[in-house]
């Protein structure tokens, strides 16, 4: 800085004032560092305001035109298709596994404005498939961590992060503001709640899904086609339902989904049109092969796009699953609470040295990853199946048991899984079989299973 004076009092004195003005800029910075950690964290994006339509543009700019010159060499898109693009938005049900390439891939090849709902954080564990966040985003909220990502591949692109859970209250409101809604939950009572509320405004909805190594797609109340209600008209028994969280999923599979879900939205948006609008497309990522199941055609008789509809507005979609529209492992309720211990109780017993038989009802496959010493394996599907094999297995050590406990007639059977689901059932299995075909036993689930061992018990044994 220049002093004007030249006097040695009036250079202390603007030294003195820099200093001042250095110390106001530091304190600045460490209040903005705070608002991006806490926006970045827990910042509440859960109202749903209007937003003002996108203007169609007349002709493309020069960075434009640079940024898509791969895609506008294409016959199929060309110079109008990418115009459609630009004027078209997209709302994203969910930012996991299938949400992340498909915002991803949209943002890159330039959809006007994207909307990213998710009420969930970041977790260690989803970061194998939603790639969109990363180690530093744990914690975070997903909608704006996705937002965030997305800004960064294509400024141009206008992203509206939702913080929130999808409700009847809300969903009409969101959706009726956007052109196109891609189904990424994972779970019934959130598919459901989607499709009435594209179909009350008479928006395409394409949906896609992945379990394990399988994955399915297709386009749903588009040109003329079926809904979602067209084709499952009553919603599956809660427990047959299997999520990511229950049965895994190989992280490649909900990616490939997810860009097939961004092919066809871009197509439905520059106006060449989607092909699966009457069709289920089923990727087996096995074999690496795809397949197609043409679908019946929409039903004059459907509860919600027929042509005497019944739903005529949003309900209750918990209520009418059966379920929570969560994509979290569910918790089942099958057994009395004698019929059940907690982990602290089993603790105790361990502790004591009681004698006991601890069934841990879990697949190989995750008896692999971590198991409770001096338990026995045998999956929940042997039990169902009655295998011989592991029939005889738990007999020996039923017998094993008795003789350690002389004069016990119902020597106690303690049985564990994961999160305490499958050990329910389990227990029902076992106490049908006592006396007929196993001696008799004494027969109680271990509430919360594994996990609730890990969290209250052992902090050092593995969760997964």
């Amino acid at each position: 800085m220049e002093v004007i004076s030249g006097t040695t009092e009036e250079a202390n004195y603007l030294k003195a004032q820099l200093r001042e003005k250095e110390k106001e800029i530091a304190a600045l910075k460490n209040r903005l560092a705070a608002f991006e950690k806490k926006n970045n964290s827990s910042v509440p994006l859960d109202r749903v305001t209007p937003l003002i339509p996108l203007k169609a543009k007349a002709a493309l700019s020069n960075e434009d035109i640079l940024r898509y010159s791969r895609q506008l060499l294409l016959p199929e898109l060309g110079v109008q298709g990418q115009l459609n693009l630009l004027k078209t938005s997209v709302l994203i049900v969910g930012c996991g596994g299938l949400g992340c390439p498909l915002a991803q891939y949209l943002a890159a090849a330039g959809i006007g404005r994207l909307g990213l709902l998710d009420y969930d954080e970041v977790e260690l564990s989803n970061l194998h498939r939603q790639v969109l966040h990363g180690e530093e985003n744990r914690g975070h909220t997903k909608a704006l961590s996705a937002a965030n990502a997305v800004r960064r591949l294509n400024s141009t692109v206008e992203c509206i992060p939702y913080h929130l859970q999808l409700s009847p209250e809300n969903a009409l409101q969101l959706i009726q503001q956007y052109d196109i809604v891609a189904d990424c939950s994972d779970n019934v009572p959130t598919r459901y709640l989607v499709n009435d509320a594209c179909v009350l405004s008479g928006k395409p909805l394409v949906s896609a899904s992945a379990l394990r190594m399988e994955g399915q797609l297709t386009v749903y109340n588009y040109d003329g086609g079926p809904c979602y209600r067209c084709l499952y008209p009553v919603p599956p028994p809660p427990e047959t339902v299997t999520n990511c969280s229950d049965g895994g999923v190989l992280g490649v599979v909900p990616g490939i989904m997810g860009c097939f879900q961004a092919l066809e939205v871009l197509k439905i948006a520059s106006g060449h049109g989607s092909s699966c609008g009457q069709q289920l497309v089923i990727f087996d990522a096995h074999s690496t092969r795809f397949r197609s199941i043409r679908l019946r055609p929409k039903q004059s008789g459907c509860a919600v796009c027929g042509e005497r509809p019944s739903v005529t507005k949003l309900v209750d979609y918990e209520a009418f699953c059966g379920s929570a529209a969560t994509d979290k492992c569910r918790r089942l309720n099958l057994l009395s609470r004698d019929q059940r211990i907690t982990v602290q109780d089993y603790k105790s017993i361990v502790d004591k040295a009681e004698p006991h038989l601890l069934l841990d009802v879990r697949p190989l496959v995750e008896v692999d990853i971590c198991h409770l010493p001096s338990s026995l394996n045998i999956p929940l599907s042997s039990l169902e199946e009655r295998t011989s094999e592991h029939m005889q297995l738990l007999q020996e050590r039923i017998d094993q048991l008795k003789q350690q406990m002389v004069g016990v007639c119902r020597p106690p059977v303690y049985v564990i899984c994961k999160l305490g689901n499958d050990s329910q059932k389990a227990a029902q299995i076992l106490e049908k079989m006592s006396g007929s075909e196993v001696d008799n036993i004494t027969v109680k689930d271990i509430c919360g299973g594994l996990m609730a061992w890990a969290k209250r018990i052992d902090p050092k044994f593995p969760q997964y």
